[in-house]
C-alpha cells in the first residue's frame, strides 16, 4: 500500500512583468528599487536570464542604479577627471562632429565604454551617451554647497525626498537613502526632518537633471551658496 503524505506543494506561478520579456513583476518591482538591479536579486542559475533587464537598468530614469550611475559619474568628472585626451574624444562625440570623422589615435574609446560614457550606435558609429553627458555637464557647470532638509524617507524603495535650499525648496528632490546614510552616518530612522548639506548644481533645469553629491551633517540651514533656479542644460 501506497502511504499517502498529502498533497505535492506547487509554488504559485508569479505573474510576467508586462515591461518586459525576462522576469516576473515581483522581481522587476524590487530590481527597480535596488542598485544591485534584477540581476542582483536572482539566484545564479537565472542571472543570465535576467541580465539587463531594462525594467532597473541604470539607463532607465529613476532606477535605483540609474541614480546611482548619475552620482557615480558626477564624482567622476569632479574628483576623478578623465585625461584631457579623453575628454576631448567624448567633447567631439557630444558635438556637431560625425561620427566617422572622429579622431581616436590614442585609442581611448574603449576606456570611454568601459565608464559607461560613449557606446556603439548606429552601424557601429561611436556616440556619447546619456552619462557621457552628464559628465560633461558635471565638469562644466558651477556646483556648491547648499542646505538639504530630509522631508521624508521610505524604506521600501530606499529612497529620499528633500528640499534643496538654493534650487528649488518647495520640490522635492528624490535621492537615494542608501547614499545619504553611507554619506553622513546617520541611520534611516533618524535622517526626517534633518538639515544636512550637500554638494549640488543648483542652477539644473528639473528634478532629474539635479545631482546631489556630498552629503553632511549640518546644525543650521547654509547659506544659500547661489541663487534658485537657473538656466543649466539637462
Amino acid at each position: 500500500m501506497d502511504e499517502v503524505f498529502g498533497p505535492e506543494y506547487v509554488r504559485p506561478k508569479q505573474r510576467d512583468c508586462p515591461h518586459c520579456g525576462c522576469c516576473t513583476e515581483d522581481l522587476c518591482q524590487r530590481g527597480r528599487n535596488r542598485i544591485v538591479q534584477c540581476a542582483g536579486l536572482t539566484p545564479d542559475r537565472f542571472r543570465d536570464t535576467v541580465s539587463g533587464c531594462p525594467c532597473s537598468a541604470e539607463t532607465t530614469r529613476h532606477t535605483a542604479a540609474w541614480r546611482a550611475a548619475q552620482v557615480r559619474v558626477t564624482r567622476l568628472a569632479r574628483e576623478r577627471p578623465l585625461t584631457a585626451e579623453a575628454e576631448m574624444l567624448l567633447r567631439s562625440l557630444w558635438g556637431d562632429v560625425l561620427a566617422e570623422s572622429v579622431m581616436d589615435p590614442g585609442g581611448l574609446l574603449p576606456q570611454l565604454r568601459v565608464r559607461g560614457l560613449a557606446r556603439a550606435g548606429h552601424s557601429r558609429r561611436p556616440e556619447i551617451t546619456e552619462l557621457g553627458r552628464t559628465y560633461l555637464a558635471a565638469r562644466d557647470e558651477v556646483r556648491a554647497a547648499t542646505a538639504v532638509r530630509v522631508a521624508c524617507v521610505d524604506t521600501s524603495t530606499r529612497t529620499v525626498l528633500v528640499e534643496v535650499s538654493a534650487w528649488r525648496p518647495n520640490e522635492p528632490v528624490t535621492v537615494l537613502l542608501d547614499q545619504v546614510v553611507a554619506d553622513t552616518g546617520v541611520p534611516a530612522d533618524e535622517l526626517t526632518g534633518r538639515w544636512l548639506a550637500a554638494d549640488a548644481n543648483c542652477r539644473a533645469r528639473s528634478a532629474d537633471a539635479l545631482i546631489l553629491t556630498g552629503f553632511r551633517e549640518s546644525a543650521l540651514p547654509l547659506t544659500e551658496a547661489i541663487g534658485v533656479g537657473g538656466d543649466e542644460d539637462e
